[in-house]
């Protein structure tokens, strides 16, 4: 195969370390409690956060008199507890078992209430003591003045303790935010994977992947040893594709990953070969090189976004040209010749 910088049975071993390492990660049980005031929004919040209607609304305060679970495709459940008096009730223990077990804890405030009350603020303490992946969702912003002020009285009630998401569930405005605070705690598990395929906004979590596999190119492409990047960048972008495909419900085979690489590294040998090339240079150098494994890294990442979204059949004709203008975008922006 030339001048290919892996052989098909590197490739093969990678891809299948890489498939087997993700379709195990979305193997695992997601598990996302809520609390919080029946009017504060927990249900629109989900319904707007996900990728389908998944929890009733229109329940009235004092109308909730049980934990009610949502489940989503059977791995991932929503625990919504009846109200924030519930911790002190006759079911307190129940209620703490599910904040004890969850991957992550959503703590909805209303804005247009009375915000951390004195009861919310000792409600928020005992959840605390058993688990502290808590996000406070400042819900209904659209119906209430001065955010920044809100956000910053909470935060000094806080001590600063748990991330503020001042969100509305009703314009949908900040849910991105959101989302990418679920995920960052998720990942800590390696379950974000899993989430992020069945949360509504898909390209800023595809877009987060890509740079942050740019990000890791770059470190792989400055290892001042020609020809050391070659097995861990495939690896890397070869993560980057399935993860990519999952996300976008999109089958993926090995072959037409290898393709996808082919088409990109080898598909640019002359930058390929450069690379190899400056890492006998000094430091400049292994930061040139670092730039273009980047490059090529975030513009193949960009290409098969950009396919999936709008359903295109990802060959290679199909690819190349979207790769090579992703590419000369990136040169430009990076000023890479």
């Amino acid at each position: 195969m030339g001048n290919q910088p892996f052989t098909d049975e590197q490739f093969d071993e990678i891809f299948a370390e890489k498939s087997a390492q993700i379709n195990k990660e979305l193997q695992q049980e997601i598990l996302i409690a809520m609390i919080g005031d029946v009017n504060a929004g927990k249900s629109s919040t989900i319904n707007r956060l996900m990728d389908g209607e998944v929890a009733r609304v229109g329940a009235k305060p004092g109308e909730t008199v049980a934990i009610e679970r949502y489940s989503l495709q059977d791995k991932i459940i929503f625990v919504d507890t009846p109200g924030l008096d519930d911790i002190e009730s006759k079911h307190s223990q129940q209620t703490l078992n599910f904040f004890k077990e969850a991957d992550v804890v959503l703590f909805f405030l209303n804005a247009a209430g009375t915000v951390l009350s004195e009861t919310e603020l000792q409600t928020l303490k005992k959840i605390k003591e058993v688990n502290k992946d808590i996000l406070i969702v400042l819900n209904k912003i659209d119906a209430a003045d001065d955010i920044p002020e809100l956000v910053k009285y909470i935060q000094d009630h806080t001590a600063y303790n748990y991330p503020v998401i001042p969100i509305s569930s009703r314009t949908g405005e900040n849910m991105s935010m959101l989302q990418d605070k679920i995920l960052t705690i998720l990942e800590k598990e390696k379950k974000d994977v899993l989430m992020a395929a069945h949360m509504a906004d898909k390209s800023s979590t595809a877009n987060k992947w890509i740079l942050a596999s740019g990000a890791s190119a770059a470190a792989i492409g400055a290892i001042p040893i020609p020809g050391a990047d070659f097995g861990p960048l495939t690896a890397l972008q070869v993560s980057m594709m399935i993860k990519l495909s999952k996300l976008y419900d999109k089958e993926i085979t090995k072959d037409r990953a290898k393709e996808m690489i082919i088409t990109t590294i080898v598909g640019n040998i002359g930058k390929t070969i450069f690379r190899q090339v400056v890492k006998v240079l000094p430091v400049a150098g292994s930061v040139a090189a670092g730039s273009v494994a980047a490059a090529m890294t975030i513009s193949l990442g960009y290409a098969v976004k950009f396919a999936y979204e709008r359903n295109y059949d990802l060959d290679i004709k199909t690819l190349k040209p979207l790769y090579d203008m992703f590419l000369k975008e990136e040169k430009k922006k990076n000023k890479i010749k």
